[in-house]
């Protein structure tokens, strides 16, 4: 089901079955309800066999979207932007222009029923990616997401994670700090946690248009997601 935000490129590898992945790239920003709507249209056909998994490239319209863990306190500044409350797993966290929101939708059945799996294959996807530009992305024990060790016992994240599975196929995924407006995070507590900071590959001095990091992020796909599992829960 493809929205009316054009579609930049659509392609398809192979027929369905595990590595028979189809990529989209949004060519505008794609309102929140609207994405949701395709994700979850699109969860029920690959459940139904009739459609392939897919891994869809956006960014959204400024918002701060809430996770089901989210706490009315780290909702900092209601007014400041739009809030959508929407049922991935995780708190507050903030989208928009410049940030590179990666939709996967994967068929654990197919993949292995292993969530948490699935969630360090999204950091270990980042991570990969991050080093393709210099940038050296790290996991935190009990911190989802990927962080950059900034001294002194901070770190800043630059890479965030929220993920829901019906019927045992994915969907939301990741969002990845390209050069989006950082300012805009003070509004929020992200991702509840407090003492830490966020970055973006833009303040770290990575030169990459979001095209540079779609073609990183294509890239390392297959070696983090059609190799045997090799993750920790």
């Amino acid at each position: 089901m493809a929205t009316a935000m054009d579609l930049q490129r659509e392609t398809r590898h192979g027929g369905i079955g595990v590595g028979a992945v189809e990529w989209r790239v949004a060519g505008a920003p794609v309102p929140y309800d609207e994405a949701i709507a395709e994700m979850e249209a699109r969860v029920a056909a690959i459940h139904a066999g009739a459609a392939a998994e897919l891994v869809w490239l956006l960014e959204h319209p400024p918002l701060y979207t809430a996770g089901t863990s989210a706490r009315d306190a780290d909702l900092i500044e209601p007014g400041r932007l739009p809030v959508c409350k929407t049922g991935r797993g995780g708190q507050y966290t903030y989208h928009g222009p410049g940030q590179r929101v990666a939709y996967v939708m994967l068929d654990l059945t197919r993949r292995g029923r292993d969530v948490g799996c699935h969630v360090w294959r999204l950091e270990e996807w980042m991570i990969r990616t991050l080093a393709r530009f210099g940038v050296t992305g790290e996991r935190r024990e009990g911190r989802v997401g990927v962080w950059l060790a900034r001294g002194r016992g901070r770190d800043d994240k630059i890479g965030a994670i929220g993920v829901r599975v019906r019927h045992w196929v994915t969907y939301h995924g990741l969002a990845l700090n390209v050069s989006p407006d950082l300012a805009s995070y003070a509004g929020i507590v992200p991702c509840g946690i407090s003492g830490h900071g966020v970055t973006s590959m833009a303040a770290l001095g990575a030169k990459a248009t979001m095209a540079d990091v779609d073609a990183a992020l294509r890239a390392t796909f297959d070696g983090v997601f059609a190799a045997a599992p090799a993750c920790r829960a």
